[in-house]
């Protein structure tokens, strides 16, 4: 099988296509026009061989380099979902009128976000679009999820994490979350304490930016299990970049890591590399 990949897709779901709480990610990674289930090949040698070809995976044109995960430059530069707002979304300059593209800006920034507690190398919190959940959490390896707030934009959003982290991470330890299973944390006391020590922040934010938008949500623990036999002692990176092929037995998919007896690859980063997939 050959042609650009994609970030791996991923359902949470038993057998009959059900969502339960504590099950099993499903994974399939998307190579050209075909879709490949990856959790079955878990056990067995896979092959992925560089084809020195990359297109943007927003226009399609060939591209010598890849940017903010499969775009070439000018999308890079000229596509909302690239500018630095997407990644700190507490500096939205919409109000402005600035933004690259405006209706994108109102299709993707002016619906329900959720700021939540994630589980993954330790505690972090984060937000995500309504559409993105549970996606965001397995995207990231958590093991448990925990949504706070919902807000009706992502600048709000943004602003309750800037509060929030003070106190817990905003990020993910990937080598941590790539070695062993998460310790289980009680999110919920997690969470009653931070709404207790923000509590005179968060109500700042709420009279500036809209009581009414900005909701506490009482929501159940998300509990995610990942297809993992094994988990390595030691974390080599691979990069398509370094070396053309890279081969070993898939041991394990976590976050968007395949992880191999050879070292681990993030899928996400070579969105858009022309890869030919093989099982020996």
């Amino acid at each position: 099988m050959i042609g650009n990949i994609l970030k791996m897709q991923t359902t949470l779901n038993d057998q009959k296509g059900e969502k339960k709480n504590n099950d099993t990610v499903q994974y399939t990674l998307p190579v050209g026009d075909d879709l490949l289930a990856m959790n079955e090949h878990i056990g067995e040698t896979i092959k992925l061989s560089y084809k020195d070809e990359i297109h943007c995976i927003n226009c399609g044109r060939k591209t010598k380099k890849s940017f903010a995960q499969g775009h070439c430059y000018p999308c890079f530069r000229r596509l909302a979902s690239c500018d630095m707002c997407i990644m700190k979304p507490e500096t939205c300059h919409f109000a402005a009128g600035t933004c690259r593209e405006p209706e994108w800006g109102k299709a993707n920034c002016f619906i329900p976000h959720y700021v939540y507690l994630a589980n993954s190398s330790g505690i972090k919190v984060g937000i995500t679009r309504g559409t993105q959940i549970p996606t965001r959490w397995m995207d990231q390896g958590a093991a448990q999820a925990l949504p706070v707030f919902q807000v009706a934009t992502r600048l709000q959003s943004g602003l309750l994490e800037v509060v929030l982290k003070k106190h817990v991470s905003d990020r993910t330890d990937w080598r941590k979350m790539l070695k062993s299973d998460a310790e289980p944390k009680n999110l919920q006391a997690i969470r009653d304490e931070l709404l207790e020590n923000c509590s005179a922040e968060i109500e700042n934010i709420k009279k500036d930016h809209g009581a009414d938008d900005i909701k506490v949500i009482d929501e159940k623990v998300v509990e995610i299990k990942y297809p993992i036999t094994e988990y390595p002692e030691k974390i080599k990176s691979l990069n398509f970049d370094k070396q053309a092929e890279i081969e070993g037995c898939l041991m394990g998919i976590k976050g968007q890591y395949l992880i191999l007896d050879s070292g681990v690859l993030n899928i996400r980063k070579f969105a858009g590399y022309n890869i030919e997939v093989n099982f020996v």
